[in-house]
């Protein structure tokens, strides 16, 4: 590992101080991904600032609205332990409880997660589904991005020169409304996700029939997919909508072969995914809450 300076600010006005400085800087967010890029010479850093002792990244809580703000850096583990975020957001709980291993959740963050831009990004294809926007600040301000405006290519993102992200905003879910995310992956965990797909469902006051969908796809296509679902609105709630829906996926889907799985065990997998999601959204959906 090569050499770098490690900072520890303690405040945010503290951490855009160490910007612009011309040094090429990584943050540590959780460090589950960044300490091992570096260990195998996959990143390099001339700084290393860590975010965990800030208090505003470090929070996660309810807005009086309804909305759910997460400090980029807020341990995955007190989101998902949250008994009203499990009540009230169980489709990001899904993909929370998923990122790394129990070992290591304690530390990870949505942040860093969405900050890594793997294609294969548990958090990302949920929080899409889910309507979140992004805060990202700088020294000169702030500003928002919806959350699929936000991965620019493999291992890229959206952040300008000097910003960083600092909170996840996932706004208060419409009525007749449930969401879930799935993934497929080789093993029982700590793997990465051969295909995902995260989805919100919302229903007509009697729960008969479709007023939106929302459908994210990991691991198919260089970023994130957003799938055009508009033809699925005013659609019967059943199996045969879903069945499209699948159809759907499968066709937005732009997966390539390599070690890991190849392009048509991937459409058919996000296809499956989608049908699956979707039965468990409408069942979240239906339940008295």
């Amino acid at each position: 590992m090569e050499a770098f300076d490690y900072v520890a600010p303690r405040s945010l006005a503290e951490v855009y101080s160490h910007l612009g400085n011309g040094k090429r800087t990584l943050f540590l967010a959780g460090g589950t991904d960044v300490i091992v890029q570096l260990r195998e010479g996959r990143r390099h850093c001339d700084q290393l600032i860590d975010l965990k002792h800030v208090p505003e990244l470090m929070r996660h809580g309810f807005t009086s609205d309804g909305t759910l703000e997460i400090g980029a850096a807020s341990p995955l583990a007190e989101i998902y332990e949250d008994a009203e975020v499990q009540r009230r957001l169980p489709g990001l709980v899904d993909a929370a409880s998923l990122i790394g291993g129990i070992q290591i959740q304690s530390r990870a963050s949505l942040g860093g997660n969405l900050c890594n831009a793997s294609p294969a990004a548990d958090s990302t294809p949920a929080l899409m589904a889910l309507g979140a926007r992004l805060v990202i600040g700088s020294a000169s301000g702030s500003r928002e991005v919806a959350a699929e405006e936000f991965p620019a290519g493999p291992g890229q993102n959206s952040l300008r020169p000097g910003e960083i992200l600092v909170q996840i905003k996932v706004p208060p879910q419409p009525a007749h409304s449930g969401a879930a995310y799935l993934r497929f992956i080789p093993r029982n965990e700590m793997d990465i996700a051969v295909a995902s797909a995260g989805v919100r469902l919302v229903l007509s006051p009697d729960n008969s029939r479709i007023e939106d969908v929302r459908l994210a796809l990991g691991a198919v296509g260089p970023t994130v997919i957003l799938v055009n679902t508009n033809d699925l609105a005013g659609k019967a709630a059943n199996a045969e909508t879903f069945k499209l829906a699948g159809e759907m996926a499968s066709a937005a889907a732009r997966p390539i072969d390599d070690m890991r799985g190849g392009v048509a065990q991937r459409r058919r997998l996000v296809s499956v995914l989608t049908v699956r999601a979707l039965n468990t959204a409408l069942q979240r959906a239906t339940e008295a809450r």
